[in-house]
């Protein structure tokens, strides 16, 4: 598979190594943050023979990275977070190029089976009122957007699955919490890939379910398994549906 790498930081590079190790070729580079080895810019001339555009960018240059792998025609696999309140016109964009497209706002196998647990947990314990909950999430201090985009789709299950919880809080509290909000605290230091904890918590006693990432190579895997995928489809799809997929088979 050729592949085209739109970003080429920290895990561009994790992206380019796993799949190399994996007999892909790395047919583009294309980052205007870089000099050497790299073109600057999305086109055809760029982009060349690659079958799969993966991209690792800034929230604020998805949408506009995304138009123009499309215009060309490319089925993309977007790993950059912090952009969901365009997901109905990147579908519509998607669905009108007759491309694929995969996004996430964690591409880790672990965290789409943490994501699943969440859901079973959440249903259970919200049958029992002497139970809370809460969640917290930490990332290096390099990250750009707060919460994460892991965190943001913990919290969705937790509205779906825990009725008495309606509304989420990320910021500080000078006050007692409400009842039905969910509180989600988020900590940026150092260097750490990523922990989300989601904490259940009674008079009686805390059950705490948490994911914690050793390095990037966990999401590279999932990255390239979604664009091994991808590159044979068509569609707006999300990686749980496509892990669902893969599943069946």
């Amino acid at each position: 598979m050729k592949i085209a790498l739109i970003g080429y930081g920290k895990m561009g590079h994790e992206v380019e190594q796993l799949a190399i190790r994996k007999g892909h070729t790395i047919a583009a580079r294309v980052d205007p943050n870089l000099d050497a080895g790299v073109h600057w810019e999305i086109s055809p001339e760029s982009l060349g023979p690659a079958e799969v555009c993966i991209e690792f960018t800034q929230p604020q240059v998805v949408l506009e990275n995304i138009r123009r792998i499309a215009a060309l025609n490319k089925p993309i696999v977007v790993g950059t977070t912090g952009w969901y309140e365009h997901l109905k016109e990147v579908e519509s964009l998607v669905l009108q190029a007759g491309i694929g497209l995969v996004y996430a706002p964690n591409f880790s196998l672990g965290v789409s089976l943490f994501y699943q647990i969440a859901e079973k947990a959440s249903e259970l314990l919200s049958r029992f009122e002497d139970y809370d909950v809460c969640g917290m999430e930490t990332h290096h201090n390099r990250k750009v957007d707060s919460p994460s985009g892991t965190a943001k789709r913990l919290s969705e299950i937790v509205l779906q699955k825990f009725p008495r919880k309606k509304r989420v809080v990320t910021e500080s509290l000078n006050r007692s919490i409400a009842d039905d909000e969910f509180h989600l605290v988020s900590l940026r230091v150092g260097h750490f890939p990523g922990t989300h904890v989601l904490t259940f918590d009674s008079p009686a006693d805390t059950i705490e379910l948490t994911h914690s990432a050793r390095s990037r190579a966990g999401f590279a895997l999932g990255v390239l398994l979604a664009a091994e995928w991808v590159v044979k489809q068509k569609g707006f799809y999300s990686f749980e549906q496509v892990l669902g997929e893969i599943l069946k088979q």
